[in-house]
Formats: C-alpha cells, structure tokens, sequence
C-alpha cells in the first residue's frame, strides 16, 4: 500500500510511452506475499526487500529480476486540528507516545519497528491497551482521521493523501527506520518480457522525480 500512489503514477507513464496495458492492484503486504506464494498469476510484485528476498529465495519471482524501487521512511501522524507533539529527539517521542491516548500502527515494517522501540524502551505493558493495529490495507492514517488512534505511526507516504491528519514529522533521526520497497518478475508471470521492460522504467532515473513527490527516495 505504501507504493500505490507512486506505482499508479509511474504505471500511467509507462503506459503513454510504450502502448502496454498496466494494471495496478494494491493490497496489503502481507496478503499480497500470501497470494504470490499462492501461486497467483502476477507479472510483477512490489514488497519490502526483506519479503521479496525471501520469495526470490523460495523461488516465487524470475532469477535475478529482483531490484531495489524505493527508501521510505517514517513518520508519525495526529489529528488535523491537534497539537503537534515534539518529535525532535528520541526521549521527546517516548514523550509524547506515553501522553497519547491511542496509538495506531500498521502490519507492515513500521508496525514492527515501532513494537521493537517500545520494548527497547520498556513500556511495552505500559502503552499495550493504548495500541490500534490497522487491518492489512487500511492506512493507519484512516484510524487517525477517525479519532481511533492519537498518535499514528507508519511510512510518511502512507499519510500524503489521507483527509483530516496532520504529519507532526518523520521520526527523529536516532530512531528512524527506513524501509526498502523492491520489485520483482513473479515466476508465474504470463508477460515476463513486458515485466521486465516495466521494472527498467520503474527503477530508471526518471521515475525519481515520482518517488519524492510522494514521500519516498529512490533505491
């Protein structure tokens, strides 16, 4: 999901140029690896490099069609109309998570960073029924548009296009995470040649410009 705005942009490009059909389908990461390894006809897959490592090495994507796409990085999320916390520095954000009522997270990468940062933090216990995980899908951005969650933390591209938040700001440097999104030919792929063309334009120097206009750094 983290990709979706990027890739729609990029696909549409791709289109004018070349004449090829593409046809985006943007899920959660973690159904989208289940239906690949479901064997699901796909001629790309776009993941976190950690999941796409593991499906080139079980043999879900074509030999050496693996590349990196895009660095994404962090950031945390209130409500349009509240007070933004301090983000400035590592004990600020501990700060300002235990003074929150609610904090969403995601499935995803920075679900996981932002649990192992609590523990690293001892407050795990602490803040445990404050946590709202999203559904795979759902913008943690969305929870906090709702009033669901205070504090929300995910992929700062995940929060560009979400109606009635606020980016307090990306997560200070000591503790940020920045994840890598990789793309690759799925072994199943019906238009591997067509896939191939699609990931050179994906990760030339022309689809920078794409990348940072929504919260991302190229690969």
């Amino acid at each position: 999901m983290a990709t979706r705005q990027i890739l729609a942009e990029l696909s549409r490009a791709f289109q004018n140029k070349t004449g090829h059909m593409v046809a985006i389908e943007s899920v959660g990461g973690v159904d989208a690896a289940k239906r690949v390894r479901a064997g699901e006809t796909f001629d790309i897959v776009v993941l976190a490099d950690d999941v796409m490592t593991q499906l080139d090495a079980d043999g879900f994507l074509r030999p050496g069609s693996r590349a990196g796409f895009a660095k994404s990085a962090m950031a945390v999320a209130v409500g349009a109309q509240a007070n933004r916390p301090d983000l400035s520095n590592e004990a600020s954000l501990q700060a300002a998570v235990l003074a929150a009522r609610s904090i969403g997270y995601s499935t995803g990468p920075s679900g996981t960073h932002l649990l192992d940062l609590l523990r690293r933090w001892g407050i795990e216990q602490t803040v445990s029924d404050r946590l709202v995980k999203a559904s795979p899908g759902v913008p943690v951005g969305t929870l906090v548009a709702r009033g669901e969650a205070e504090l929300g933390f995910q992929q700062l591209s995940e929060f560009l296009d979400v109606p009635g938040i606020a980016v307090a700001g990306p997560l200070p440097p000591e503790v940020q995470s920045t994840t890598l999104f990789a793309c690759g030919v799925c072994a199943t792929a019906s238009n591997a040649a067509g896939a191939h063309d699609l990931i050179r334009h994906l990760t030339s120097a022309e689809a920078d410009a794409s990348k940072r206009r929504y919260g991302m750094e190229p690969a």
